[in-house]
């Protein structure tokens, strides 16, 4: 049997025909004479009178149709020309030699970086395809839309493709911002100190530089929506004229695919966020790979964001093709350009103008006569609409202009364009970090860039980077160019607005305690922030976010006062509007409340903790979930969130394993605070009582915001919970550092006189379980003649931080004295075994034990959790009061202090082994 011939043409019509609007092909035509006359017409119409009324009319008769209810289905997707006729297109305002000029210096020299970085020596790795393919884009908006910080409307905001890093630190050499030596610093951040690069945007890494971390994909464009609603809020709200900011995210046709990238368009639509432009950069490819082989991306994202509310702008082909196009009179050659697909597109961009004229222009007679005056050079030359700076300006001047809705461009385009055959098109582009030194004059002969053949020839892995100086025309008109849009992009500044930080007296009621009634520490914290809120000086910087769970958490208090921002309002008569804490909504409203969506509420916390930064105005986000929907679901947000340096609080509500009496596995908390461990912006707190959260949270103002404070870039989460409890008031003389440090004694054990001999433990306990423990040490002292003294641990986190930074400063100086952790400090002359109970995993305790000299127990919620009572769940996972008393008992019979009979007796006299006989906790809280 022969071997199947390799297939060389593209895929058939028929094949492809679910990427096209299907307007007409599912409908016979009765009258092929008569629909002649009107197409007739309508030419006529274009040619006489232009795109711009032929586009009235067609809109006025599909509108007209609809009155008559003549079934027209929407357009999801328009034919794969551009969107924006060549006779609609404005002027050209720049030079565009120097801008080529330039263009290609930049080119060049970002290649270059990721070449001399792969030296055997270095071998770190980075991008060379990504900006190659997308200068243009970038460069259009450089020199005629991106402004800077120092424009009189304040600036733009530009959330840059990650891949695309070494484009911008080009420009910013060009600029003078950076040296050849910093250059030869990329991706060296420790070794190179002082001239190094980061390898993607991280404000973290380069406070000065970037602004927006965006290479873990699909993160940057929904932070890209809510930057554009925090700009709108900040102005609705009066605190920052922002009326004249643009956002824009440059994204990839391939992370379109996340569903981070796509999930979140609504809101900018249903908020008309015109403020706001979306810039795909479409190669066609992923990084392994087509983005859609057997489809077209293009129009796959046209369709879907024309569903979604949003203005689509696609910027298919180059200039080459206009002569074309106004010649294919039958449509021919558009209807060729809606068949074929992206695999065929790009094998086109990999092998020759020959091949296009056979397999592309050659399938139909008149194709193929449109292009029988020009060369295969020509034809090769026919480009990329996303490489045209005429046709990319005329797109982003029109997506600026544009009101009423944000807009997407779709911009084709070639990944790894100039960087010639091995690299333009081929599916490893991505990962192709090397250029030989045949590509490399290849390239610079693309470019035209005045280097010689002896240069390159020296070393391969130390071709020089190109500048033609400051005084060169090109540079200067490059400058001026940035001068006039205000200054150099990306740039982060840190400064802002002078605060006053919350009075004293509005955390008095926090530490006042809750009387006579219970209060679980989830209302003591709404208390507290509804108190913060009403601060004259700053009250009005704090944003709550809340994803639709305000009414679980008390919050809905905030409703009728703080009200829920919307730039609408509220134009409904609300159903509960006769209640007191009925839902209102405003565009004064400082409530952000994103639905039921946790990685919108993150990017809105992001926005709003950064504003500090981005605007020079601080606004202080308290994000407060459904402790379980937090880092497990968005951590990667939280991650992005710290790089970009946000500032704010984060409540993880309803926290614990045992807690939610009714909700089951996949409520039930366990785990949290060793999710947040892994993030180094994150400070965690389990605060037991009201008077701890707002030592907590001040603390947290005042190193965000206060006079003295080394690392203000944090961000503090707090597990707060709804068992209700009475909240004791705060105690004299309070031992605050260890409030804030991670641990305080709370109640010693009732001395017994002198001569006490009896013996001792230690009951170390957090959030919830502290009533568990006291409760515990009350019955070691009444059953069992055994005094325990009982702290409360407000965060393990922080006691292993400092304790591994202890045995870190030991361990790199030798000679000096050890630093002693604080934990251990604070149990200096606490004898007896130490028990750690929590409503967390025994890892959360476990992770000081190495700080602790005596014997040292755990007690937690390992496992799944599931519904039932509190008290039968926490038996069940033995972390209840008698499990902390039989515990101690047994780690005191080991040491001889107790009788060894004293926990076997234990567990029958509870009943331990019976989860119907728990009785630690009680009914209530909302859930």
């Amino acid at each position: 049997m022969n071997a199947p011939k390799e297939r060389l043409d593209v895929a058939a019509g028929e094949e492809t025909s679910h990427i096209l609007s299907g307007l007409t092909s599912q409908l016979p035509d009765r009258d092929p004479e008569e629909t002649a006359e009107w197409v007739e017409s309508l030419d006529a119409l274009i040619r006489e009178q232009g795109t711009e009324r032929a586009q009235f009319i067609m809109r006025s008769l599909l509108q007209r149709a609809g009155s008559q209810s003549v079934g027209v289905p929407m357009v999801t997707t328009t034919d794969y020309v551009n969107t924006i006729p060549a006779d609609q297109e404005p002027e050209f305002p720049g030079n565009e030699e120097f801008e080529r000029r330039y263009r290609a210096y930049m080119r060049w020299n970002a290649a270059v970086m990721v070449h001399r970085a792969q030296r055997s020596d270095i071998g770190v790795g980075g991008h060379i395809s990504t900006y190659a393919g997308a200068a243009t884009l970038y460069e259009v908006g450089f020199n005629h839309f991106f402004r800077g910080k120092d424009h009189p409307t304040g600036g733009d905001q530009v959330f840059f493709q990650g891949h695309a890093s070494p484009g911008m630190y080009a420009r910013a050499f060009m600029e003078g911002r950076l040296s050849e030596e910093d250059l030869d610093g990329f991706r060296q951040e420790k070794s190179k100190e002082g001239h190094a690069l980061s390898s993607y945007p991280h404000p973290r890494l380069m406070p000065s530089f970037w602004e927006f971390p965006t290479v873990s994909m699909g993160i940057g464009p929904m932070n890209a929506i809510y930057q554009a609603q925090s700009n709108r809020y900040l102005q609705d709200r009066g605190l920052k004229d922002t009326s004249g900011q643009q956002v824009w995210a440059f994204l990839g046709d391939g992370e379109m695919d996340e569903p981070e990238s796509r999930g979140l368009l609504q809101l900018a639509a249903n908020e008309n966020l015109d403020n706001l432009n979306f810039v795909i950069n479409c190669n066609l490819q992923r990084l392994d790979g087509p983005v859609r082989g057997n489809g077209k991306i293009m129009q796959e994202l046209e369709a879907f964001f024309r569903g979604a509310g949003w203005n689509v702008i696609k910027v298919v082909w180059g200039r080459e093709w206009d002569d074309l196009l106004a010649k294919d009179t039958d449509g021919s050659l558009v209807n060729i350009m809606n068949e074929t697909v992206d695999g065929d597109y790009q094998t086109y961009k990999a092998e020759s103008g020959g091949f296009v004229r056979e397999h592309f222009f050659g399938k139909t007679p008149a194709t193929k006569d449109m292009v029988a005056d020009l060369s295969d050079d020509q034809i090769w030359g026919l480009k990329r609409g996303g490489h045209d700076y005429r046709k990319v300006y005329a797109a982003y001047k029109a997506a600026t202009e544009f009101k009423g809705k944000p807009t997407v461009i779709l911009a084709k385009t070639v990944k790894g364009y100039g960087l010639g055959p091995h690299f333009e098109g081929r599916n490893a582009t991505h990962q192709m970090k090397k250029l030989t030194m045949a590509d490399l004059k290849a390239f610079r002969d693309h470019l035209r860039i005045p280097i010689t053949d002896e240069q390159l020839d020296t070393d391969l892995y130390r071709p020089p980077y190109y500048h033609p100086g400051m005084d060169a025309p090109e540079i200067k008109y490059m400058m001026d160019r940035r001068a006039a849009l205000g200054g150099s992009v990306p740039e982060r500044r840190s400064t802002h607005v002078p605060v006053v930080l919350p009075e004293d007296k509005s955390y008095e009621v926090a530490k006042r305690g809750s009387g006579k009634q219970q209060a679980a520490t989830t209302m003591a914290f709404v208390r507290l922030l509804k108190d913060l809120m009403r601060d004259k000086g700053f009250g009005n910087r704090f944003v709550p976010v809340v994803p639709d769970e305000s009414r679980t958490f008390g919050m809905d208090a905030f409703f009728p006062t703080a009200k829920i921002y919307n730039p609408k309002g509220q134009n409904y008569l609300s159903v509960d509007r006769d209640l007191v804490l009925a839902y209102k909504e405003s565009p004064l409203g400082q409530l952000i409340h994103p639905g039921i969506n946790e990685a919108g509420a993150v990017a809105a916390f992001t926005a709003a903790g950064t504003a500090y930064a981005t605007h020079g105005e601080p606004l202080v986000p308290i994000y407060v979930f459904y402790s379980m929907f937090g880092f497990q679901r968005t951590g990667d947000s939280f991650w992005a969130a710290a790089d970009q340096m946000t500032r704010g609080f984060i409540i993880g509500a309803t926290a614990g394993r045992t807690t939610l009496t009714g909700e089951g596995l996949q409520h039930a908390d366990g785990h949290s605070p060793l999710l947040a461990s892994t993030n180094p912006a994150v400070r965690t707190y389990d605060p037991a009582y009201g008077y701890e959260i707002a030592h907590i949270m001040r603390d947290g103002l005042n190193r965000m915001y206060g006079p003295d404070s080394e690392d203000r870039n944090l961000m503090y989460y707090l597990t707060v919970y709804n068992e209700p409890i009475t909240q004791p008031a705060e105690p004299e003389n309070l031992d605050t550092e260890g409030v804030l440090k991670g641990i305080y004694l709370l109640n010693p054990a009732e001395p017994a006189g002198l001569d006490d001999k009896r013996p001792r433990a230690q009951i170390l306990a957090s959030g919830v379980s502290v009533p568990w423990a006291l409760e515990a040490q009350r019955i070691l002292a009444q059953d069992w003649g055994v005094s325990a003294d009982v702290w409360s641990v407000t965060s393990w986190n922080e006691l292993r931080r400092d304790g591994l930074a202890a045995e870190e400063h030991a361990f790199l100086n030798p000679g000096e004295e050890p630093r002693t952790p604080f934990v251990a400090r604070q149990l200096a002359g606490a004898t007896g075994p130490v028990i750690a109970v929590t409503d967390y995993m025994k890892a959360v305790p476990d992770q000081i034990r190495q700080f602790i000299p005596n014997e040292f127990a755990s007690l937690g919620a390992d496992g799944f959790g599931f519904s039932d009572t509190r008290q039968a769940a926490r038996r069940f996972f033995k972390n209840d009061t008698h499990s902390v008393v039989v515990k101690a008992l047994q780690l005191l019979a080991r040491r001889g202090e107790v009788d060894a009979q004293a926990p076997a007796q234990a567990i029958e006299k509870y009943r331990l082994l019976d989860v119907n006989a728990g009785t630690t906790g009680g009914a209530g809280g909302e859930s």
